[in-house]
């Protein structure tokens, strides 16, 4: 089983340690991996001038699967557009065809309290959130900064086909099939025809799917009930800058955006795994950083691309073992808990699997 690992910038490189020492637990015991590192992001444009140079294009597409760590950091921002680090990730994204991002919000018991929400609104909470990846307005096309008038005027064009939508659309009744059955549709449909068009197809899908009951959310309104009643949502499928929105503000529900893993599948479900949150270059280098997030998407990898549900339960259940026994980065820690750097969060993994 081939993984490419791009540790990527920031915080990346201290993250992915972790959960290649995860790995390589599994590896001992017998597991066949085949860990090949390459570059992406700030550190690529550093090395190579490209945020996603040809070496690692090749390697990812020979790979089985992606782990991430994150990339992008202020150090780059003053790069023209086409060399920032984030056209790095979005352009593994479509070359890959990784169109069906999967974002679990679970909400452990031992963190209930350290959600912004009371903890009686948040307490049981798992969703997940299905955003579609490659299309929408952040690569439609024609898109730029042009003079009209005397003015800058600056455009971007929200498009989807009917096959984009519907085969986002049958992942996530998939997935709703194998928890709850039941599926809210997002979308913008009293004033953007291309989430009309999105709501008119995935009612359409639903015809193959009797059994999942299927209910339908203006984005605006989503946003306010995942705060006022998150409890409600079983999976969510949206499109890309609308899941892009909303999947960050269900990762706050939770209590910290550095416990959420992510997957970002093709339609074989070879797979790009990564924590959802950033490179946090404030932190990065000082070894505080929370790695459950990589290791808990390490796990997914296991499960969707490579089939090893078994792998992946015992990895979960270290991570949930862990948190039982009162362990905490500096992101997750409350009085009476024992606060831990990156590198004793992953001891404390190890010891529990």
């Amino acid at each position: 089983m081939k993984i490419c690992v791009l540790a990527g910038d920031g915080i990346g490189p201290e993250i992915v340690a972790e959960a290649l020492r995860v790995l390589d637990v599994l590896r001992r015991d017998g597991l066949a991996l085949e860990i090949e590192p390459a570059l992406l992001g700030g550190c690529a444009v550093d090395a190579a001038g490209d945020p996603y140079p040809e070496a690692t294009r090749a390697l990812a597409r020979a790979a089985d699967a992606v782990l991430l760590g994150a990339v992008g950091g202020p150090k780059w921002d003053g790069l023209a557009r086409e060399l920032r680090p984030e056209r790095g990730l979005l352009g593994i994204r479509k070359d890959l065809d990784l169109f069906a991002n999967l974002r679990p919000a679970l909400v452990y018991p031992e963190l209930a309290g350290a959600s912004a929400l009371k903890a009686e609104v948040v307490a049981g909470l798992d969703i997940l959130i299905v955003r579609e990846l490659t299309g929408d307005i952040y690569f439609g096309q024609p898109r730029g900064i042009e003079v009209r008038n005397g003015e800058r005027v600056g455009y971007n064009t929200m498009v989807y086909s009917e096959s984009e939508i519907r085969r986002i659309a049958r992942v996530a009744f998939d997935a709703a099939m194998k928890r709850n059955r039941r599926l809210c549709s997002v979308d913008k449909m009293n004033v953007l025809e291309a989430t009309q068009l999105w709501r008119d197809v995935v009612i359409e899908t639903a015809a193959d799917y009797p059994a999942v009951e299927l209910s339908h959310m203006l984005v605006d309104n989503a946003a306010m009930q995942l705060v006022r009643n998150p409890r409600q949502f079983d999976v969510i499928v949206t499109g890309n800058m609308f899941g892009d929105i909303l999947s960050d503000e269900a990762s706050m529900l939770t209590g910290s955006i550095g416990m959420l893993p992510s997957a970002s599948l093709d339609a074989a479900n070879k797979g790009l795994y990564e924590p959802i949150h950033g490179s946090a270059p404030d932190i990065a280098g000082r070894g505080v950083a929370n790695p459950l997030a990589t290791i808990l998407s390490a796990a997914m990898m296991l499960r969707y691309t490579f089939g090893l549900a078994d792998a992946a339960d015992r990895i979960e259940k270290a991570v949930r073992q862990v948190l039982a026994q009162g362990y905490r980065t500096g992101d997750i820690y409350s009085p009476g808990t024992t606060r831990v750097d990156t590198r004793a969060m992953g001891d404390a993994v190890l010891a529990a699997m």
